[in-house]
């Protein structure tokens, strides 16, 4: 995708060739994660109704234990209604389906912490899922999960504390193979400075972050929230927009995005439910 972290010197003919950033191509085995977005229990046929989200997930759910990504990311709007226990029941449920060898993350979208969250809000989301946010490395890549309801919000200490930990946990990513930051809220649909809706983030916080996205060498942005997919970009970082494995509200149907992390590259697929592959292969993108 871009970026080489490498000074483009002695090494760059073996670096640039590869495309890899300060890795050794031989022992770089590719892998791939998986993006489920807006399950969100409840918002099809009401409160205590989802049989319609049940089905849709428990498919995915299969899909996961059959592939087996190195990690599963939800990002968001696990539930339709805040602090509704059965609708968190129902999800905790049948993601607990899901192998345990499989490492699980979780970020909160607007309708599980609110549209202007207290911390109780997030701490609930803690209680549930273990945390609101999160930064790891993994075979030679950095994923970092961030807390995007406090970008919406009016809480501007909550985000500034968050944007001061993510700044701390990019400076430590130089050297990665990839940077990928996933969010609930993309930071836009189409265009950089398109203006603010319900479905994305301020122009002025949006410059905020792609800036510090630009200055740490961030290859992609995976997002949800729009139950529709969409694809764009600023400064060659890719703003990825995943539909719901939920009800879906564009043309994109109910599915998974099946991320693959390859040398220098980061490539990603959205499948519906019943188009989902049996297995993920490289070969073609290796030859």
């Amino acid at each position: 995708m871009k970026h080489l972290r490498l000074s483009l010197l002695a090494l760059a003919t073996i670096f640039i060739s590869s495309g890899l950033r300060g890795q050794d191509t031989d022992k770089f085995e590719p892998f791939f994660i998986i993006q489920v977005t807006d399950p969100q229990f409840g918002m099809n046929d009401g409160e205590n109704d989802f049989a319609y989200e049940t089905a849709r997930l428990e498919k995915a759910v299969a899909a996961i234990n059959r592939l087996r990504p190195d990690f599963v990311v939800f990002t968001g709007d696990l539930v339709n209604t805040k602090g509704n226990r059965s609708q968190v029941a129902e999800f905790k449920r049948i993601t607990s389906l899901i192998d345990s060898k499989i490492k699980l993350l979780y970020l909160p979208g607007n309708h599980d912490i609110g549209a202007e969250p207290q911390q109780s809000d997030i701490d609930a989301f803690i209680a549930d899922y273990g945390h609101d946010r999160w930064a790891f490395s993994q075979k030679g890549s950095t994923f970092i999960g961030i807390n995007s309801q406090l970008l919406k919000s009016e809480n501007a200490a909550a985000e500034e504390t968050q944007f001061s930990w993510l700044s701390t946990e990019l400076a430590k990513s130089a050297g990665s193979n990839q940077v990928l930051v996933f969010s609930h809220y993309p930071f836009f649909i189409k265009l950089p400075w398109e203006p603010e809706t319900y479905s994305n983030i301020g122009l002025q916080k949006r410059k905020k972050y792609f800036s510090l996205f630009s200055e740490n060498g961030v290859d992609a942005v995976f997002a949800g929230h729009l139950h529709n997919n969409s694809e764009a970009k600023q400064d060659d970082i890719e703003m990825i927009t995943t539909s719901a494995v939920g009800k879906p509200l564009g043309n994109a149907p109910s599915g998974i995005r099946v991320i693959k992390i390859m040398p220098g590259k980061t490539e990603s697929v959205y499948y519906g439910l019943d188009e989902i592959p049996e297995i993920i292969t490289f070969a073609a993108e290796n030859k």
